[in-house]
């Protein structure tokens, strides 16, 4: 099992280029196709956007490659709020395999992606 973790302030915009290097590289790891790399990495950046817009000042990004790519994106700080995340949601509908929404007082707070 290939396991990493970051957490970042989502102010800081080069940290979603990170990101997105990261989710490449773990789905690389996993013997992923290009497309299917690119469209997870397009899914993290969308989750990561949805918690920004539910007003979380940072994310915590966990990716595990085993059986597949597994990444969960958790918020953390800020005051959170309901954000308008309809056009992400359908996007990442889209895109993944499986895609878990957590949310606590109808706030998500968490969403799990799966290839």
């Amino acid at each position: 099992m290939k396991k990493l973790t970051l957490e970042f302030y989502l102010s800081d915009s080069e940290y979603m280029t990170a990101l997105r290097l990261v989710a490449g590289a773990v789905c690389s790891s996993a013997d992923c196709s290009v497309d299917v790399l690119e469209d997870f990495k397009v899914c993290v950046t969308e989750s990561a956007l949805i918690l920004k817009n539910c007003g979380f000042e940072g994310v915590r990004a966990e990716f595990i490659a085993e059986d597949g790519v597994k990444a969960v994106i958790s918020g953390i700080g800020g005051n959170a709020k309901e954000g308008d995340s309809e056009l992400s949601l359908a996007l990442i509908g889209a895109l993944v395999e499986s895609c878990d929404i957590s949310r606590k007082g109808g706030i998500i707070d968490r969403v799990t992606l799966r290839i």
